[in-house]
Formats: structure tokens, sequence, C-alpha cells
């Protein structure tokens, strides 16, 4: 069945609200687990805004799934990352004017200079991914880096406004998909993804992930975030192809 991981940087985002301790992000990632989430999403900045290292350091002792841990595509953060030691890295955007890019790293405009921070963090047995667009271009420049996995950028999709955007970027994921599963990729998505546009996205066959923050924290305030997370895993289960023999 496609995994869930649960983004837990909302949380954060709360907790600075009122530069207190509460919400916990830690604990909503247990509560996550709990709910049936196959991990857990976190993102450091490089201003350390909202989650810090302390933050991260007691999920990874505390995270009994899997710990993403997404950082900007620069040295420094790498190094931090290696230091933190997660079980997968997502190399995302820097940030840019004290915001993290809703769109994908363009790994095609300088495919060099990330292979040194992937090789970096693949010696350190971590597994790396790279967030993108779905195109074709960056999905064969992410190849030649060198990462493991492609986190195929949905935002375009949550944002498009009638059926034929909709359409659109349903058409460019399942290219994108399909052409990183041939070039021997492992596929998540993530990107603005509901209990409403992540039906069409769990039916493409290559995505093995989707990571989803925003409308389970949303869920969340209604029935808690274990139950949001259970009710997002019943609809991926109904959702999903069946597996293949």
């Amino acid at each position: 069945m496609l995994r869930l991981g649960v983004n837990i940087d909302l949380v954060a985002v709360i907790r600075a609200d009122r530069r207190g301790k509460e919400p916990n992000p830690v604990a909503a990632a247990l509560q996550a687990e709990v709910g049936g989430a196959d991990g857990i999403v976190a993102t450091l900045r490089e201003d350390r805004r909202y989650l810090t290292e302390r933050d991260m350091a007691l999920l990874k002792e505390t995270v009994t799934t899997h710990l993403n841990l997404r950082v900007a595509a620069q040295e420094e953060m790498a190094k931090r990352a290696v230091a933190i030691l997660p079980d997968m890295v997502t190399l995302i955007p820097p940030l840019a004017q004290g915001v993290v890019p809703s769109t994908g790293l363009d790994v095609a405009a300088g495919p060099e200079a990330l292979e040194d921070l992937v090789a970096t963090l693949r010696s350190s047995n971590i597994v790396v991914a790279v967030r993108i667009e779905p195109d074709l271009r960056q999905v064969k420049a992410a190849a030649h880096v060198g990462v493991d996995y492609v986190e195929l950028n949905t935002t375009p999709l949550a944002m498009a406004q009638d059926l034929d955007a909709q359409t659109e970027q349903l058409e460019k994921l399942r290219a994108a998909a399909l052409a990183a599963s041939k070039l021997g990729l492992g596929i998540s998505a993530a990107g603005g993804l509901n209990f409403q546009n992540v039906r069409e996205v769990a039916k493409i066959p290559q995505i093995e992930e989707v990571n989803i923050g925003h409308a389970l924290v949303c869920r969340a305030l209604l029935v808690g975030l274990a139950q949001a997370v259970r009710d997002m895993t019943t609809l991926l289960r109904e959702c999903s192809p069946p597996a293949s023999d």
C-alpha cells in the first residue's frame, strides 16, 4: 500500500506563534505514529525559526518508523543532517526572503553542485531524496546526481483551478513517475495534498509514498492527530492500485 509520511512542520509553526513550548512537535510525531503513519517528515530551516536541532535530536531518539529530514541543498545543512543521522534526507530549495519555496529544486540547472552533497549524505548511510518539479529534465538530472528518491512537487496540482488544469498536472505527475521508475528511482509526492486531491495521486502506481502535513493538522483540530492519520491511511488504502504479483 502507498506509504504515508506525516509532516509535522505546521505544529512547530503554531508553537512559534506564542513562543511557548506547545504544541510539541515531537509529541505530534508520536501521535502520528500511533495513528499508523509510516514515517515522519520535518524541515530544519537554515534560520531554525520553527523546528530546532533539539527537536531533531528528540525526533531521532523517539521516532520508531522512518524519519525524513528536509534541508536546503547547501553544504552546511548537509553537515547538520549528517550530525542528526535521520533515515532519509530530502534536499529542497534554500530559503527565499525567509520563506521555504513551494517549488522543487532546479537540479537540471546545476547538477554538479549537488553531486558532492549527495555523496556526503549517502556515505553516512542516509537515503537521499530531492524535491523536484514533475518534469522529465529534472528527473533525469536527479538520477544523474545519484539520489535514491525523487519527491515530486504536487503544489501545482493543488493550486489548479479547473478540471483541465488538474488533468494536465496529473499527466505530468504520471509521466515523471514513470520516467523515475524506469531510471531506478524511488518516488514520493508532496505539496498541498489533502483528502480530496490525494485520491488521483494515489492511483499512480509508481508513487510509493505521499507526504502530507497541513491537511492532517487541520483534520486533527476536529478529531485528533492519530485519528486524522487513520482517516488518511484508510483513504490511501482504498485509492491505491492493487499490488502486482
